[in-house]
């Protein structure tokens, strides 16, 4: 490399006309093509190697100091063992929403189905992670973090738990990637876990639900929109079907003439195949969706996938029910059942195919109890479509004799 720096001026760069590599110094060339057309390239002999050429840019776009800037760059990473070409392909540090996108995509094999997928985008979105999406991911903090964690910490245990694992694992990505160094602002050991208050120990299987009296309102706000995924989340409400259970619901799984749902016990969480009667106003929106039907799916995203679950959530999101969960329609109906209606609660807790009990309470998954779910359903459905029904105690009388 050669010692003498600053040979050209600017006056020079922009009369030279000979095509070849004109000097600068200290490895810095300009080259001049056969059209006439400059740009600058860095040269350097690595120890025990050949000689390397690299590119800086065009002339004038990058003009002789911007040039020399870029070479002195080089230089300095020659002498402490760097490689330049390497550093320069090495991609430009991201900001946190960016590296989100880049983790997810990395280990997306990893996950068995695009639920998780979904989950994931979901935490570290704007729903909770505003804030950090914007921010290079060197420039997060603990505060950055906190910032995020303490709004839902002690309200959204589980949902809290997730998403700061989350930002570690992202952030650990970043580091690895060479973006961050240093300690890990989102680690639990060490860290947040004495900067952040205690939690209760987690319930599990409770998820935030409405309270029953606000369903019949939510149910007419949905039934106002023509999305499919509303007609998804009031199928989820009329049958207190699991959100997975109903977006992979087939059309060969309903039978019209017997108004059923029968679930295989494939798609079931116990394992065990659920049969759901299906009240008037289900078969309803069932007979308009297959007269339209393009997929062997019920609520279908494409011709060959369903809906994503992810679209259930976003409506509630855009309805701005933010701490309501597809999930927790199911508890708003158990409280129902057991606070407005003279229900059994075997008859309830096989309606929401709740693994529970002896074999008398089991029983009621079998035909034989098929009728009382069906009233029960029915019941449900009745009082879901009526914007009236909150008071609960005229409600109650019309359903206290559920073997009639």
């Amino acid at each position: 490399m050669a010692r003498t720096l600053h040979k050209m001026s600017d006056a020079s760069v922009k009369a030279e006309k000979q095509p070849g590599r004109h000097s600068d110094g200290g490895g810095l060339y300009l080259n001049v093509g056969p059209t006439g057309k400059k740009s600058w390239l860095f040269m350097w002999v690595p120890k025990g190697g050949k000689r390397r050429e690299m590119g800086l840019g065009a002339y004038p776009t990058v003009k002789l100091a911007g040039a020399r800037a870029k070479a002195a760059e080089c230089r300095v990473a020659i002498e402490d063992g760097r490689d330049p070409i390497a550093e320069k392909a090495k991609q430009a540090e991201p900001t946190f929403g960016e590296c989100v996108d880049l983790f997810i995509s990395s280990i997306k094999s990893e996950w068995r189905n695009e639920k998780h997928q979904a989950q994931w985008k979901m935490t570290l979105s704007d729903a909770y992670c505003a804030s950090l999406r914007p921010k290079l991911v060197s420039a997060i903090s603990t505060e950055d973090v906190l910032s995020v964690l303490k709004p839902v910490w002690l309200g959204k245990n589980e949902t809290a738990s997730r998403l700061r694992g989350r930002i570690e694992r992202v952030l650990e990505f970043a580091k690895v990637k060479g973006w961050r160094s240093g300690e890990n602002p989102a680690a639990w050991r060490g860290n947040l876990r004495n900067l952040l208050p205690k939690r209760q120990k987690l319930q599990r299987g409770h998820q935030p639900a409405m309270r029953y009296q606000d369903v019949p309102k939510f149910v007419e706000r949905l039934r106002a929109s023509e999305a499919l995924a509303a007609r998804a989340l009031e199928f989820v409400v009329l049958t207190v079907g699991r959100s997975g259970e109903v977006l992979g619901a087939t059309w060969s799984e309903i039978d019209f003439d017997e108004k059923l749902w029968n679930v295989p016990k494939e798609r079931m969480k116990a394992g065990l195949a659920h049969t759901v009667p299906l009240s008037t106003p289900a078969m309803k929106m069932l007979n308009t969706l297959h007269e339209h039907r393009t997929s062997e799916f019920v609520f279908p995203r494409t011709e060959d996938k369903p809906l994503s679950d992810m679209a259930m959530l976003m409506l509630l999101r855009r309805m701005k029910l933010k701490d309501i969960t597809v999930h927790g329609f199911r508890s708003s109906f158990r409280d129902w059942c057991g606070d407005a209606t003279t229900f059994p609660r075997e008859v309830a807790e096989a309606a929401l195919a709740h693994k529970v009990g002896d074999e008398t309470e089991r029983a009621y998954r079998r035909s034989d109890a098929l009728e009382k779910r069906r009233k029960l359903m029915q019941a449900w459905a009745d009082y879901v479509g009526s914007v009236k029904a909150g008071n609960v105690t005229q409600f109650r009388k019309k359903t206290a004799n559920p073997q009639g």
